[in-house]
């Protein structure tokens, strides 16, 4: 089994979608960077990578078993042993993977250039091992809570961030059945619309809003999400966090 080792990480933990597991040159000083002394590598087939990348789904029994107790955590100078966690690459895409204990790929992390660029040396002549996915997989879903690549593609780590608030309080305005209010805030998305807008009924009118603004980000994008979270304590709490600024 190949490994790598002094081999930094950022933790992204839950998140089921791999545009979410930032790569370097999006980390942040206040990210908790972790240093792993010792971590197996793995080529997998594309199939695999992309499962495990852009999933929390059960990982397969045998990954697991290859893996178990072989990675050791460098923390206050001690060598911690990790039950699973592991690097894999499909020979393109690169992500390190910790599972704390479980089954699924809870935490992931994204290298730094350097090591990815050892990684590929590693296993450019290694034919990918051959996992068999659990019988429970099934075609990944998305929704407006876990948009699509598609939606986030090109996007910062910010505007990611702000957009899945947006989104999320896209969610709630959706649970309120208001039409009145919907037709608000479609008309302050589209002022030129206005006389068009009052017509329509609340599902049209949130279906029609939420087509909008699901595609790309822009400031019209931030000023609407400010707008819609204002009062709401949680969300304002997640505006604050990626301004560094309270809701205006």
């Amino acid at each position: 089994m190949l490994y790598l080792h002094d081999v930094w990480v950022n933790w992204f933990e839950g998140e089921e979608n791999g545009y979410n597991v930032c790569h370097f040159h999006e980390w942040r000083k206040d990210d908790s960077v972790e240093l792993l002394d010792q971590v197996p590598l793995l080529k997998v087939t594309p199939e695999i990578f992309s499962y495990i990348e852009n999933d929390l789904a059960e990982l397969p029994k045998q990954l697991l078993e290859d893996v178990y107790q072989k990675a050791y955590l460098r923390k206050n100078h001690e060598r911690i042993q990790v039950d699973y966690c592991f690097i894999i690459t499909d020979g393109i895409g690169i992500m390190a993977v910790d599972t704390i204990g479980y089954k699924i790929p809870v935490r992931k992390s994204r290298l730094i250039p350097r090591q990815e660029q050892l990684v590929y040396d590693m296993v450019e002549n290694q034919d990918p091992i051959h996992f068999e996915l659990p019988e429970t997989k099934i075609h990944k879903e998305y929704h407006i809570l876990s948009p699509s690549p598609m939606d986030m593609n090109g996007l910062t780590r910010k505007e990611r961030q702000l957009k899945q608030l947006l989104l999320m309080a896209m969610d709630q305005l959706n649970t309120s059945k208001n039409a009145a209010e919907v037709r608000y805030w479609l008309t302050e998305w589209n002022p030129e619309n206005y006389l068009q807008n009052q017509g329509l009924s609340f599902d049209d009118a949130w279906y029609k809003l939420y087509e909008e603004v699901k595609n790309g980000w822009s400031d019209k994008h931030k000023v609407l999400c400010e707008n819609m979270i204002k009062g709401q304590p949680f969300f304002e709490k997640l505006w604050e966090i990626e301004n560094g600024s309270k809701v205006n």
